[in-house]
């Protein structure tokens, strides 16, 4: 089997549970470190006549990662293209299983089962909060409505304030969210990479937790550890 994934999430589950498999990867596939494989370019900008000469028996993509007319291409090509849908955790649980069986997983991995005893009693906070999930700056743009990452919080006892809004992934001035009053800010290292001097200054006097977007964003050996880290960080925000 040669795979070619265009997803990190989904290269990080692969290359752990087939080692071998995989034959190209997106410069963005930073999991397992040290992966050695040929990379394809980006997520949203894969080179597909670098995949084609790979000659993958599968693609592996994302409705939301990856664009449709780079897949379509491919399939034009003659390739096959399994193309994921996550947005919540329980979806995320179902697609890692059809994607590790079509990549030639010889029987369910034991991190999958561990992700999913991890997040059937997740960490309960002493009350909900709400939160703005920041993904962008300049434009400020944060989680919207259906998202695998506001699913993820929620399961955790926050409620991001545009949930209900009617983009994914909303352009919103920064004086409105912080009018917002949230309980606390969220702010990922990716696709924005938030630090510590670049986020948080943008929210005074509001709490802030700044999270590693490898367990609030991926789907893939990392949930296993997600709840744990992610409840960590937000008890953090309010010391």
């Amino acid at each position: 089997m040669r795979v070619v994934s265009l997803v990190p999430s989904l290269t990080e589950a692969v290359a752990r549970t087939v080692p071998g498999a995989l034959v190209g990867a997106t410069d963005w596939c930073t999991h397992p470190a040290g992966l050695d494989v040929v990379r394809v370019g980006g997520t949203k900008n894969p080179k597909t006549d670098r995949i084609l000469s790979l000659a993958p028996d599968l693609v592996i993509a994302n409705e939301e990662e990856n664009r449709a007319p780079d897949l379509d291409v491919l399939r034009a090509a003659g390739a096959e293209v399994l193309v994921t849908e996550v947005r919540t955790v329980p979806q995320a649980f179902t697609e890692l299983d059809r994607t590790l069986t079509a990549c030639g997983a010889p029987s369910r991995p034991r991190w999958l089962d561990e992700a999913e005893s991890a997040w059937a009693d997740p960490p309960a906070p002493e009350r909900r909060a709400t939160a703005v999930v920041p993904v962008w700056r300049r434009p400020w743009m944060v989680l919207g409505r259906d998202t695998f990452a506001g699913d993820v919080l929620a399961r955790l006892g926050v409620d991001h304030l545009y949930a209900a809004h009617p983009e994914r992934y909303p352009r919103i001035p920064v004086d409105q969210l912080r009018a917002a009053r949230p309980d606390v800010v969220v702010l990922p290292d990716e696709p924005y990479r938030f630090t510590a001097d670049d986020g948080p200054e943008a929210f005074p006097g509001l709490p802030c937790a700044l999270v590693d977007g490898r367990y609030l964003t991926w789907y893939g050996p990392s949930l296993a550890e997600a709840p744990r880290v992610l409840a960590a960080a937000l008890r953090a925000a309010h010391r």
